[in-house]
């Protein structure tokens, strides 16, 4: 039996839910803002839980709900036009026009950007728009239910208030039909489907009809529970905010079973996550965020999946912009090649790795360990190449023979790397290979000149059939032979080839390189 944490919650599914047709797993949000990648952590959870039962011969359906009849109640700021979107506040975001005038509504802009990213990671849930559902007066009943069970939700709410729900209180909320603001107040409900409310705003009295008419909404603490109930949802987790004693998952599991009759999901409670070097908690409206999208700009679809699947959700971490991508990458890697059979570790290891694996593949692993880049030499091979992808990839011995989904792989991560190389890589990790041509030589000592002319002996007798470490020895013995300490060597070669003090190891750079190239900054001296 798996020990992952996605196979151990498919398992609870199972045993508390009892053997079913089809279980029905959601997740959701509101299309408030940008969505980030904290919010992704639900879906990707989600997600690897539906895999883990699916891969056990369960149905299952997997819902997405965006909420997009929820209130709009701040101006992003990442909205240039502030004013102009003021006079949208308290409107159904579904409502309120997209900034970018690309898509008919904020909300939907919002939503499409994400459902976007999330077929790059192999994630395709089944989407549910409730601005539609309320619109349609789908959940007509399940308001009724709520109003007819108005005193018995007053009473479990106030089981978690410090201060208590008036009497006048109402589990429903509706938007004017003449301002499309929630700015309302409920005066009357005639027993069935009639709701009279009074518009603040413009001073008048309407009434609805709940079989006909989508202006009435329930507000979060019922609306959730309701929907559980209609959906037949059996699994949904939630971050550490919902799931606090009062919260709204535990208001929420009180409302279902004695308001609506159905029993609350099975759940657990996943936590934050931080970008490396910033902290505190993302927020779509503050426009303190990183998309999905942003990610993907630096991980591979595959990768990114590896960092969720192999933590488990109750673990905050941060999510790493700086050297710590090359090591992710490296462990990835590890990890494929354990999957493969290619590097031995024990047993348990071995179990734990190759499931983070298959849960980590946007499709089903593939049939053979594919030909790996390692992240960190590719950045080299970009930087010698000045980002020409093509031309870098050139330079990695067997390329040419990959197959084209090979070829894919290596591009997207080529691009990944150089992605980071530019935005996020410390300075001194950068480089520029000096150009002979529009480069003044530098002033070197005898000594130095001596063990420059050394190493173009060395580069003119051939570098193919020698290694890295061959190549690195031989510098230490030309340093030796001119007088100087390697470590001083080191730096003035690097001076000489990317004008810095550091660089790649500069073994392996210079194969990277080739002699031709080398020798024609070197012939200078």
């Amino acid at each position: 039996m798996s020990s992952h944490w996605a196979d151990i919650n498919a398992d609870k599914i199972v045993r508390e839910k009892g053997e079913k047709d089809r279980y029905t797993c959601a997740s959701g949000i509101t299309p408030s803002g940008t969505v980030h990648v904290g919010n992704f952590r639900e879906i990707i959870s989600v997600d690897l839980v539906v895999r883990a039962l699916r891969e056990k011969g369960h149905e299952v359906r997997f819902l997405y709900s965006w909420d997009d009849y929820d209130v709009f109640r701040k101006v992003p700021a990442t909205v240039t036009d502030r004013e102009r979107f003021e006079e949208y506040l308290r409107w159904p975001i579904t409502l309120v026009p997209d900034p970018e005038e690309t898509y008919e509504s904020f909300a939907r802009a919002n939503e499409a950007e994400l459902e976007g990213q999330l077929e790059r990671v192999g994630i395709t849930p089944e989407y549910i728009y409730q601005a539609t559902q309320y619109r349609a007066s789908t959940y007509a009943r399940g308001i009724r239910t709520a109003l007819e069970k108005r005193d018995r939700i007053r009473e479990i709410l106030n089981r978690f208030r410090t201060s208590p729900l008036p009497d006048e209180w109402w589990p429903v909320s509706v938007f004017s039909r003449f301002t499309n603001r929630d700015t309302t107040r409920i005066v009357g409900w005639d027993g069935e489907w009639g709701l009279t409310y009074f518009c603040e705003e413009s001073g008048q009295e309407d009434t609805i009809d709940l079989r006909e008419t989508g202006f009435a909404k329930l507000p979060w603490r019922i609306d959730w529970p309701m929907r559980w109930a209609w959906e037949q949802v059996d699994f949904e987790p939630a971050g550490k905010d919902h799931h606090s004693e009062g919260g709204s998952f535990d208001t929420a599991r009180h409302v279902v079973r004695e308001v609506f009759d159905w029993e609350p999901p099975v759940t657990f409670q996943y936590d934050f996550i931080s970008i490396k070097g910033r902290g505190g908690k993302m927020s779509s409206s503050s426009g303190e965020v990183i998309s999905l999208r942003d990610v993907l700009e630096v991980y591979q679809p595959e990768v990114l999946r590896y960092l969720f699947a192999g933590t488990r959700p109750n673990s905050e971490f941060a999510i790493s912009f700086d050297l710590d991508v090359i090591k992710i990458y490296e462990d990835y890697d590890k990890c494929e090649r354990i999957y493969f059979g290619q590097e031995t570790v024990n047993e348990k290891r071995a179990a734990k790795e190759r499931r983070i694996y298959e849960l980590s593949q946007v499709d089903a692993p593939p049939a053979a360990l594919p030909a790996q880049i390692p992240f960190r030499h590719l950045c080299n091979l970009l930087l010698i190449h000045d980002g020409t992808i093509d031309a870098a990839l050139a330079d990695m011995p067997g390329y040419t023979e990959f197959d084209d989904e090979l070829k894919r792989r290596a591009r997207e991560r080529a691009a990944c790397a150089w992605n980071w190389v530019q935005e996020f890589a410390p300075d001194d990790f950068r480089f520029h290979v000096v150009d002979p041509e529009t480069t003044e030589p530098r002033s070197l000592s005898d000594a130095e000149r001596t063990a420059v002319a050394g190493l173009r002996k060395m580069l003119a007798a051939g570098l193919d059939d020698r290694s890295d470490k061959d190549v690195q020895n031989g510098i230490y013995d030309i340093a030796r032979d001119a007088g100087l300490e390697p470590k001083d060597l080191f730096r003035t070669l690097y001076l000489i080839l990317v004008n810095q003090e550091r660089g790649p190891r500069l073994g392996g750079f210079l194969k990277t390189l080739g002699a031709p190239r080398v020798l024609r900054i070197l012939e200078r001296y």
